[in-house]
């Protein structure tokens, strides 16, 4: 028999929106519990129950990168250290959902020089300031972009902790990581590459529609765990792996709490998936996030402009 063949929306350019012909092919080495909300004889698609209504007003957080310039120093000693000129901001976008009206609730851009030299200072170019963050060990070139993740999800955090109101939602982009403690929060991880499940539970997984979610089980990890579960947006190609998002929740909530909040981005994520004519990486990139990263990848200013500053900066403290 031929297999069945699919075309996915999300654009290949932007890698697969799963790794793996069959999903997500590289086990996970975390400890999981998928006998959570229900065992694992029992696992089946689940729908929100009836009266289950999404909030009046959700809050979608993203932050964006980029590299501005390769940087060496070189030490009193004669030694030297690579480094990294960055940019990078962050930006969070409220949405009324009663109203059917989103805004852009704040933003902030902030750059930094990311080096393990013990010598390396702030460089400033003109009214650009890349500020000093020291990195641990020797800091080779290829593990430095990897600096960037805290301060931006710091930034992130900060700009989330200001834009909250009572009873919203608050939906990050990506893994929840240091953002466990936010609460009525949701990590919204849209690529899947890490295999949690047996494969007897991801048949069940693959087997999703849109508007169904899997139950929810936890995820132990060496830095961190956190209750989770997987859901079909809708619009996708019908692929088994289209259109799935894993999505997470804070550990230290209860089994209810979790489930509850599962229930509720089941009816409130599908408002928010994207369509392939207009985003290449269509349904997983949710409308408002695609939205956010154009507007901070403009606010993050001309790459060719800001590599000139840094060169002229650079030469004057040589």
């Amino acid at each position: 028999m031929r297999a069945r063949l699919f075309v996915d929306s999300w654009d290949p350019a932007y890698g697969a929106s799963f790794e793996g012909g069959d999903g997500p092919a590289t086990p996970s080495t975390a400890q999981v519990d998928t006998g959570v909300e229900l065992a694992d004889a029992d696992w089946r698609p689940l729908e929100a129950p009836d009266g289950v209504s999404a909030p009046e007003v959700v809050l979608l957080v993203d932050g964006v990168r980029r590299i501005d310039a390769g940087l060496w120093t070189e030490e009193e000693d004669g030694g030297s250290f690579p480094g990294l000129a960055a940019s990078y901001a962050a930006g969070v976008v409220r949405c009324d959902l009663r109203g059917g009206a989103a805004e852009l609730a704040s933003s902030r851009v902030a750059r930094g020089l990311f080096t393990a030299s013990p010598s390396a200072d702030d460089v400033v170019a003109g009214q650009i300031h890349y500020r000093v963050h020291r990195v641990s060990g020797t800091g080779e070139m290829s593990k430095l972009p990897v600096a960037i993740q805290p301060p931006l999800t710091a930034l992130e955090m900060e700009l989330s902790s200001v834009a909250r109101t009572d009873g919203d939602l608050l939906v990050v982009d990506g893994p929840l990581r240091q953002r466990r403690d936010l609460p009525r929060t949701l990590g919204y991880v849209k690529k899947q590459e890490g295999k949690y499940l047996s494969q007897q539970l991801t048949l069940i997984v693959t087997a999703l529609r849109a508007g169904q979610r899997s139950p929810v089980f936890n995820i132990t990890k060496a830095f961190g765990g956190c209750w989770s579960w997987y859901l079909r947006l809708p619009g996708s190609s019908g692929a088994p792996w289209s259109g799935i998002v894993r999505v997470e929740c804070s550990p230290d909530l209860t089994v209810e709490q979790a489930i509850e909040l599962a229930d509720l981005s089941l009816v409130t994520l599908p408002r928010f998936a994207s369509t392939s004519y207009k985003d290449p990486r269509a349904p997983q990139n949710l409308i408002p996030i695609a939205g956010l990263e154009r507007r901070l990848r403009g606010l993050l200013g001309d790459a060719r402009l800001l590599h000139r500053a840094l060169t002229l900066a650079t030469a004057r403290l040589s």
